[in-house]
């Protein structure tokens, strides 16, 4: 065939396109297809070398996936010479339409994003949050499930908690146990330590270290209140606090201490008159 001859067949014209702009516009689509599997292939490597949550990663390839696909289809419009300014004005609108009707579901992805990346907590930790304090179940991107201690189901979005003051219990690998305690004036301060010592001891999954201790808090009118200081796995931590409430009451019975409350004494005078 000679070059006359291929140049006449390129000029063949299907529609309104020749057989050459065709031809060419394939070439294109398929050195941009290669383009992008070599550049999805180069993200998923550096991906994997950073500290990315595993889900994290996966949404950021398939955003990049997404984008480079779209302007791939703009590069093979354009090389059949279809104007593409047009079209992408009217991307720029619909994306900006989606953007404004999905205003919050953007928001509470972009949080889940930044708790995936930033792993302020994990599925099964212990969190309070916005007034609500509860188990992680579930870290999903537009939400997270959080299983209250009375075996609720919280869906809290993701924009707020990344927003919001968050208390972790449980990350720390340990929690203190608080338990306050009154005793009568006529009670020595040692035989009532004596007592919370004696409760402590009867308790299980107490932490050796660091140690357990009683102080003595404050002065009230008719008691004086005692602070029972110990730390526990988070796990066992509703347990201790409340063997230990009830060991404490043993532990005063055994020594004799009153545990005393709020009473009001009233004497009756006799009228001699």
């Amino acid at each position: 065939m000679t070059g006359t001859d291929l140049s006449g067949l390129m000029d063949l014209t299907v529609g309104t396109l020749t057989l050459g702009k065709i031809l060419t516009s394939l070439l294109t689509l398929l050195v941009c297809l290669l383009l992008v599997r070599i550049l999805l292939k180069l993200a998923r490597k550096l991906l994997g070398r950073s500290r990315l949550d595993l889900r994290v990663q996966k949404y950021l390839l398939s955003g990049a996936k997404l984008l480079l696909y779209i302007v791939t289809a703009l590069i093979v419009v354009d090389s059949l010479g279809i104007p593409i300014t047009s079209l992408v004005a009217l991307l720029s609108v619909g994306s900006l339409g989606v953007t404004l009707a999905a205003e919050d579901i953007l928001g509470n992805v972009a949080g889940g994003l930044v708790i995936l990346s930033s792993h302020p907590f994990t599925i099964g930790d212990f969190v309070e949050v916005g007034g609500t304090s509860g188990t992680v179940e579930e870290i999903g991107l537009n939400h997270t499930k959080l299983v209250t201690p009375d075996g609720l189901l919280v869906m809290l979005p993701n924009k707020e908690l990344a927003s919001s003051q968050m208390t972790n219990y449980t990350v720390m690998g340990s929690r203190r146990v608080i338990q306050k305690v009154t005793a009568s004036y006529d009670a020595p301060t040692d035989t009532v330590k004596a007592a919370c010592f004696q409760a402590l001891d009867m308790t299980e999954h107490i932490l050796p270290q660091p140690a357990p201790t009683v102080r003595l808090t404050n002065y009230g009118e008719s008691a004086i209140e005692y602070t029972v200081y110990c730390w526990t796995e988070p796990a066992h931590y509703w347990d201790v606090y409340f063997d230990l409430g009830e060991h404490l009451r043993k532990g005063f019975e055994d020594h004799g201490v009153e545990m005393t409350y709020n009473h009001l004494n009233v004497h009756i005078v006799e009228d001699r008159t």
